[in-house]
């Protein structure tokens, strides 16, 4: 199998079913895996194309990140690297690479005698995270917004329409997620988006978990002025925006 894959192999890989005490595990429908397939890769700071080349632990990494920010795989699950790698019919290195990399996500945890596993909910955890995205997207946007390009002005507005729009939480979430990162993509500094990239995925799988039930379709009217913010290169306005609706999710 090749070392390399360009999306349209992770379109087709995005959350295959895995194998749990030997029943096969479902994940998401396959429309919405597909409208997902250009999701933001951990540590990259732009959104995937399709000459993107993505590494076998690229893509297990991916798919299980997903899966665990959208409850298919749930907290304390116990994630086999003999039954991942059937599942991708590749070796175990790759799925340990691909597990290490959940592990400094904080997405899975490694428990003595116990083996790799799904990390817990807990909601002192929100609140770390909340504080944390609160202290580093302000810095991001900031720096973002007199360097964004039209380009990456469009990819937001695109997102934010595409949220609104939204009719399931999952779709609402990911297009959320989206808009949060392509208004920050100005910033040009990597290691910065790549710790808000995850930071942003912990808060989406806490989300989920609370609002799966409670979720109703609907126009984010912070986005909305945000983006006019930005457009008006009023940086001071954008971040203050921006704070207010991180905090709503306290």
């Amino acid at each position: 199998m090749s070392e390399e894959w360009t999306r349209d192999s992770l379109v087709h890989f995005i959350a295959p079913p895995f194998q749990r005490d030997g029943m096969a595990l479902e994940s998401a429908p396959l429309s919405t895996r597909n409208r997902h397939a250009e999701m933001i890769l951990p540590g990259h700071s732009s959104i995937m194309t399709s000459q993107t080349k993505l590494t076998i632990a690229d893509v297990i990494s991916q798919n299980l990140t997903e899966q665990i920010i959208q409850g298919t795989l749930l907290p304390d699950e116990k994630l086999r690297q003999d039954h991942i790698a059937r599942t991708f019919e590749v070796s175990h290195v790759p799925v340990r690479e691909a597990l290490l990399r959940l592990q400094a996500r904080g997405l899975v945890v490694n428990v003595p005698r116990r083996g790799v596993r799904v990390a817990p909910l807990a909601a002192s955890d929100m609140r770390e995270i909340l504080e944390m995205r609160l202290a580093l997207e302000q810095v991001a946007l900031r720096h973002s917004v007199p360097n964004l390009t039209s380009e990456q002005m469009q990819t937001a507005e695109a997102a934010l329409l595409a949220c609104d729009a939204a009719d399931d939480i999952l779709t609402w979430e990911y297009e959320n997620r989206r808009f949060h990162h392509a208004i920050l993509a100005g910033c040009a500094m990597p290691r910065m988006l790549a710790e808000i990239d995850d930071l942003q995925a912990l808060a989406a799988r806490h989300l989920l978990a609370s609002w799966r039930k409670s979720w109703v379709m609907r126009v984010d009217r912070d986005h909305r002025a945000i983006m006019v913010a930005i457009a008006r290169k009023d940086i001071a306005l954008a971040v203050s925006l921006l704070q207010r609706h991180l905090a709503r999710f306290a």
